[in-house]
């Protein structure tokens, strides 16, 4: 609190009043009069410098409320600055939040759009992936399956002239797919065979027992077809002395080779080679360079050919060149010969023209030439 400078002063002053009353009382009552007048003079400085107390006091009290005035307004001032400044971050940290909030929940719509869309393709591939199960459930859809596949691969490698599907073999037979390559080896067929209640079963056997039954029944279902293409679509005079079965499932073609070694040796052994996508692919690559090849070597003949036709007409020009070298030749020694003859008459020219006129007696007289 801020205190007025005259009620100060005037504190002061009834306080030393106080004091001099106590003074006064607690000293004994002299009869002297030259003691109380220097008691009244004591008196009278004291209140003198009890007064100036109270002036220097009052004065000190006004410097010291001015200088708390100032800072008052100095610390008012600063604290309004720093209010107004804080205020302004406030502002641009609500300002930032809300952008933020905003473009977070732009993102958040993008990204719930692009879960919508993943879910609804997530929910058609599950309607696809029942559609194919239903598929596979049959048997004639299942072989369908296969050859479908069988025929993207062979036609999305091969050239249409090196293959031809459902192609009669044998006796009124038809094989999926015959290659049709050069001797040897020959047309190679290609059948599609897909058994997958065995596979199925084979994977669903809870112990022993059913494993060992369903590995027998998957080992039976595999040479039963194994069989069937060695005894069908290998014609000998026809063929090639193998063929091929197209087990449109990798995971039946692992397990096949990874479980089943003695029957991929039969299956070797009554030359019926097993493959899967993968490796049909990669045997169609080694078709396809096997018929560049033959491609190739059929055009080395080719250009063999043209190459001795050249070389024949090379030598039957040789030979017309001959000749006209030989005209070129007889035609030179001709012009030589008239050459020579027009440098004689040439020469009897000349030397008639040096002769000179001699008298007719003189003439007569002469001798004639030899």
């Amino acid at each position: 609190m801020n205190l007025d400078p005259l009620a100060v002063a005037a504190l002061v002053a009834a306080a030393a009043a106080v004091v001099l009353v106590l003074v006064l009382l607690r000293r004994p009552i002299a009869a002297e009069g030259g003691a109380a007048e220097r008691m009244v003079e004591s008196q009278a400085a004291l209140a003198g410098r009890l007064a100036q107390m109270a002036e220097q006091s009052a004065a000190a009290q006004a410097a010291t409320a001015e200088r708390l005035a100032a800072q008052e307004r100095h610390i008012a001032e600063a604290v309004d600055l720093r209010l107004a400044r804080l205020t302004q971050l406030v502002g641009e940290t609500l300002e930032r939040n809300a952008q933020s909030a905003a473009t977070t929940l732009g993102d958040l719509q993008s990204r719930l759009a692009v879960i919508d869309a993943a879910q609804s393709k997530i929910a058609e591939l599950s309607t696809q992936v029942v559609q194919l199960q239903d598929i596979l459930s049959n048997k004639q859809a299942r072989g369908a399956f296969g050859e479908v596949q069988l025929e993207a691969l062979v036609s999305g490698i091969l050239p249409p002239s090196a293959y031809a599907f459902q192609a009669p073999v044998g006796d009124g037979r038809r094989v999926d797919c015959l290659l049709q390559l050069p001797n040897p080896p020959g047309a190679i067929a290609i059948d599609a065979k897909f058994p997958l209640e065995s596979w199925h079963a084979l994977r669903a056997a809870a112990d022993e027992p059913a494993r060992v039954a369903a590995r027998r029944a998957f080992a039976a279902a595999i040479l039963a077809h194994v069989r069937a293409i060695a005894e069908r679509y290998i014609v000998p005079g026809e063929t090639a002395e193998s063929a091929l079965m197209f087990l449109p499932a990798e995971a039946v073609y692992a397990e096949l080779h990874a479980n089943f070694p003695e029957v991929v040796e039969k299956s070797f052994l009554a030359r019926v080679w097993i493959v899967s996508p993968t490796t049909l692919m990669a045997t169609l690559n080694t078709v396809r360079a096997v018929l560049k090849d033959v491609r190739m070597r059929e055009q080395a003949g080719i250009v063999q050919k043209e190459v001795r036709l050249l070389l024949d007409d090379v030598g039957r020009l040789d030979d017309r060149v001959g000749k006209l070298q030989r005209h070129f030749d007889q035609t030179a020694e001709d012009i030589r010969q008239i050459r020579i003859s027009t440098d004689k008459v040439t020469k009897r020219g000349e030397r008639i023209g040096e002769l000179e006129v001699e008298d007719a007696a003189a003439l007569a007289l002469r001798p004639p030439a030899a």
